[in-house]
């Protein structure tokens, strides 16, 4: 077996700059392209589930302009029109499939969601059930209760709806971030305990940079204002 010796060395000193987390560049990207106003994004972690949401957003009619460390993003002020190609393909990005698919189910058309093989092999039930309980049209076209599905937008106004809290946020995440552009008031009542608190954390407070507000109860039960409006801070730091 080769062996690799490294020598100590006494100090070190100079910058670095570190990748920004995929998770916050995701939702940024989204409520950029949802706010009023340009964002400038800095330090965006540039990896395949980002550039699946870019692609996503430039298909529905969304500007960004990308270069090494920034990426500007012209806010669409609310919800996208529906685009002329309603077939979105996001490949294996969790953090895009999920959020993107909760404001499509806003925008009244008809949508058809896909990834990649390992995609097909990860569930979306517990979004697309919390969906259909505020009352979104979902039918899968392959293996019940993973992608492809098609999706019919424009039938939820708000309400109440129920979710697992032992699955991962990601699917609490994309209901706190499109709820607040329904038309009316929603709560989101989460069933046993919650176990991703703090990307929850990390969720609602861009929302707040972004000018929404949510509340909730010990994460248990979250209300979400209705016909609220994201808007630009300007300048947005990945952390």
């Amino acid at each position: 077996m080769e062996h690799l010796t490294l020598t100590p060395i006494e100090s070190i000193s100079g910058e670095i700059n570190l990748p920004g987390s995929k998770s916050l560049t995701n939702r940024a990207l989204l409520l950029a392209a949802l706010a009023k106003g340009e964002t400038r994004i800095t330090n965006p972690l540039a990896s395949d589930d980002t550039a699946r949401m870019i692609e996503a957003l430039q298909q529905s009619g969304v500007s960004t302009i990308m270069n090494d460390k920034h990426i500007n993003v012209v806010g669409n002020a609310g919800l996208f029109a529906t685009p002329s190609n309603s077939a979105f393909f996001l490949g294996n990005a969790g953090t895009a499939i999920r959020p993107l698919t909760a404001i499509l189910s806003l925008i009244p058309g008809q949508f058809e969601v896909d990834g990649d093989q390992y995609m097909r092999e990860r569930p979306i039930a517990h979004l697309c059930d919390a969906l259909m309980q505020l009352g979104a049209d979902i039918k899968y076209l392959g293996k019940e209760g993973y992608p492809p599905f098609s999706l019919t937008g424009g039938q939820i106004s708000g309400g109440d709806v129920n979710i697992a809290g032992n699955i991962s946020s990601q699917y609490l995440t994309a209901l706190l971030l499109a709820l607040p552009l329904a038309k009316n008031d929603s709560i989101i009542n989460v069933i046993g305990d919650q176990v991703s608190k703090p990307y929850l954390d990390i969720t609602m407070n861009i929302m707040n940079q972004f000018g929404v507000s949510v509340e909730h109860d010990n994460y248990q039960h979250f209300s979400i204002p209705g016909s609220q409006h994201y808007v630009s801070p300007g300048d947005y730091l990945v952390e």
